[in-house]
C-alpha cells in the first residue's frame, strides 16, 4: 500500500499557476503565492521592528548617557565605531593625511643624523641644570664654617663656582694664554651656546615627534592586511605612543 502511495505521489504533476493575462500584461509579471508569502512576512518584520523601536523611544530617559554615543559615529547612513587610536595632535594627523609612510621614515633618519652631528659638537653637560651639585667639606668647628671660603678651597676664582664642568685652578689659570674677551662678546657667546641647545631640544621633540608617526603609519598598514586575522588590542595609542597589537600565532607551512 505505501509503494502505491508514493508511485501516486510520483506521478502527479506539478501545480502550475496561471501566467498574467494579456490585457494585464503591461502591468509586469503576476506576483504569485510564494512572492506574497515573502513579501508579507517582510512587511511584518519591518512593522514589529518599527513598534519596538517606538516604545524604546518612549520609554527612554533623555538624561540617559551612553559612552557609545561619542565612540561612534554615522558614516554615509551607516553607524561605525570610531578608531580608539585616533588620539594624534594636529601636527601628526596633517602628516598622516598628507604624507606617506616612506617620506616619514626619510625625514626621521635625516633629523637622527643632525641630531648626532649636534650631540657631538655640543657637551650636553651644562645643559642640565635640574640636578644640583652635592659636594660636601668638613670643618672642624663652627668659626671655620662663618669664614668658609670656596673658592679658596677649591683653589679657583669665584667666577667659575657656577660651572659644572671645566672650572680650572688658579695655577692652571695662570699658565693659560686666554684672548682678550669683553663682556659684550662673553654674552654673545652664551647666547650662541644657549640657541645650540634650544635648537638641539626642538630637533630631538621633532624626531620624537616623527617617530610615533611611523609606528602608527605601520600599525595602520598591518591592520589593513586582510591575509591576517583581526589582531586583539592591548593598549590604545595616545598622542605619544602608538597603539599595540597582539597577533595571533599561527604556524607557518
Amino acid at each position: 500500500m505505501s509503494s502505491w502511495k508514493k508511485a501516486a505521489k510520483a506521478s502527479q504533476k506539478t501545480h502550475r499557476e496561471r501566467h498574467q493575462p494579456e490585457t494585464r500584461k503591461h502591468l509586469g509579471l503576476l506576483e504569485k503565492k510564494k512572492d506574497y508569502i515573502a513579501r508579507a512576512r517582510d512587511f511584518q518584520e519591518k512593522r514589529a521592528t518599527i513598534k519596538l523601536l517606538r516604545k524604546r523611544a518612549l520609554n527612554k530617559n533623555p538624561d540617559e548617557f551612553h559612552f557609545h554615543m561619542i565612540n561612534s559615529k554615522v558614516v554615509n547612513g551607516v553607524h561605525r565605531e570610531k578608531d580608539k587610536e585616533d588620539q594624534h595632535t594636529p601636527e601628526q594627523i596633517k602628516l598622516m593625511e598628507t604624507q606617506d609612510l616612506r617620506y616619514v621614515a626619510y625625514k626621521r633618519n635625516i633629523e637622527a643624523k643632525k641630531i648626532d652631528k649636534m650631540q657631538s659638537q655640543l657637551h650636553m653637560i651644562d645643559a642640565a641644570n635640574e640636578t644640583r651639585n652635592k659636594h660636601i667639606f668638613f670643618v672642624d668647628d663652627s668659626a671655620e664654617m662663618r669664614n668658609f671660603d670656596l673658592a679658596e678651597k677649591l683653589n679657583t676664582h669665584p667666577a667659575l663656582l657656577s660651572r659644572r664642568t671645566n672650572r680650572p685652578t688658579l695655577d692652571a689659570i695662570k699658565r693659560m694664554k686666554l684672548p682678550e674677551l669683553d663682556n659684550k662678546t662673553i654674552a654673545k657667546l652664551e647666547q650662541k651656546k644657549h640657541m645650540a641647545y634650544k635648537e638641539l631640544e626642538k630637533r630631538v621633540n621633532r624626531e620624537r615627534e616623527l617617530t610615533v608617526v611611523q609606528q602608527k603609519l605601520e600599525m595602520r598598514r598591518a591592520l589593513k592586511d586582510k591575509k591576517t586575522k583581526k589582531p586583539k588590542l592591548v593598549k590604545p595609542g595616545s598622542k605619544d605612543t602608538a597603539p599595540i597589537y597582539k597577533w595571533k600565532f599561527e604556524r607557518k607551512r
